[in-house]
């Protein structure tokens, strides 16, 4: 460990004290691992740089990378695909209580869900033949509302660590196994993996994509950083098992793959509740992997730090050497990252602020490989409201010396 300490610092001060794009002593040796796939602008290079200056080709080993998985790794949610499988074929429980799967449901959509859904565990939603309680599920899921517009929602919680209804998605199976999810989600990949790209299906009066396509250029980057030495992590604000089922093809087991993990009862079976991070106990969701929430759980599982220090940003010896995301989700584990804050344009605020100002000169940002999305016609309101605070309220985004992130035109579409 100390070993692995000190070379991380060592690669850290080196990229600290030269230009982004400075030759490393690796570039010039054919034999080391090399990104094959096309990249927007110069990123390849950019992000070769640091692959050649942290991995085995500059004599180091162990240094981290990390990266979100829906958007980032894949084109589309994977976590949604299996949703969308699983509303089709019948296989979510009916809970006894609506109001049971949320810590923070609200009585309407309570009310809501039972009048569409209705309520009595040990049987399977018929779901596919109720498209009222298939539109209830999937708006509560994208806009944490109700069909008639009432807040699913209410109460407390750091929106920083948790969103209630990224957190509800895993208890929607409680009182099913991992397998039994697995299946599911393994299921849902092959059907979307056959769709072409671009295909779309209705559910309720809902369109949702049909298909979810592995990014060439991600995977080739993943490969890379392997041979190259690294330990690549994936952290999604998805549900684990389904995570996992499509991040073990990528070569990246189980054991490098962090998400939502739902709390077990003693016969394998989810429950309601999810493990917690950072000193937070295991409850319905207050810490999952979730802006900060996501640094919080690279502290835990990688860096073994444990309690309240999980939340905080640690010494560079601590930090991940790359981290790759495409929305505020990411924001922070993403700025953490030493040697390159890898970012997927899809027009979300804060984070394409921090990637715009490029306060460090290390954020590479790259459109969607598949269909990007048109340039964003109004600057992000940096200075204003594109900074998530944790009570809930959007504040004026700062850099690490309290200035004020200047509002920023969207460049790279």
């Amino acid at each position: 460990m100390r070993q692995l300490l000190a070379w991380t610092l060592a690669a850290a001060a080196a990229l600290a004290a030269a230009p982004p794009l400075a030759p490393t002593a690796a570039a010039a040796d054919s034999n080391c691992p090399r990104l094959s796939t096309s990249w927007y602008g110069n990123n390849r290079a950019r992000l070769q740089h640091v692959v050649d200056a942290y991995g085995t080709c500059s004599g180091h080993r162990g240094a981290v990378a990390a990266f979100d998985w829906d958007n980032t790794i894949t084109k589309n949610d994977v976590t949604d695909a299996t949703i969308s499988w699983a509303l089709r074929h019948d296989v979510l429980p009916r809970p006894a209580r609506w109001k049971d799967t949320s810590a923070w449901m609200t009585d309407a959509a309570d009310r809501a869900l039972t009048a569409a859904c209705g309520t009595g565990a040990g049987v399977s939603l018929r779901t596919s033949r109720m498209p009222r309680c298939t539109d209830e599920i999937l708006e509560i899921r994208e806009n944490a509302k109700t069909m008639s517009g009432a807040p699913a929602f209410a109460g407390t919680w750091n929106h920083r660590h948790t969103v209630p209804q990224y957190a509800w998605v895993p208890q929607l199976f409680a009182g099913r196994t991992v397998a039994q999810l697995t299946s599911y989600a393994s299921a849902a990949r092959r059907e979307a993996l056959a769709a072409p790209i671009g295909a779309t299906r209705t559910l309720g009066t809902h369109t949702v994509p049909a298909y979810v396509r592995y990014y060439d250029q991600q995977r080739d980057l993943v490969r890379t950083l392997q041979r190259a030495g690294f330990r690549v992590y994936i952290v999604s604000a998805g549900s684990e098992p389904v995570t996992e089922v499509w991040s073990r093809p990528l070569g990246v087991d189980a054991a490098h793959t962090i998400a939502i993990r739902s709390v077990l009862d003693r016969h394998g079976r989810i429950t309601y509740a999810n493990e917690g991070c950072g000193g937070v106990p295991a409850g319905k969701g207050t810490a999952i992997p979730y802006i900060d929430g996501k640094r919080c759980w690279i502290n835990q599982d990688i860096y073994k730090i444990h309690g309240p220090a999980a939340w905080k940003k640690q010494p560079a010896a601590q930090r991940i050497a790359i981290g790759g995301g495409d929305a505020d989700t990411d924001v922070t584990f993403v700025g953490d990252a030493t040697g390159a804050h890898l970012v997927l344009n899809r027009n979300k605020a804060e984070v394409m602020c921090r990637a715009y100002d490029n306060a460090d000169g290390r954020w590479v940002i790259n459109p969607m490989f598949i269909d990007p999305l048109p340039r964003k016609s109004d600057p992000y309101p940096c200075s204003t409201t594109a900074y998530n605070a944790p009570d809930g309220s959007h504040t004026p985004v700062r850099r690490p010396d309290g200035s004020v992130v200047p509002d920023q035109a969207d460049t790279v579409y």
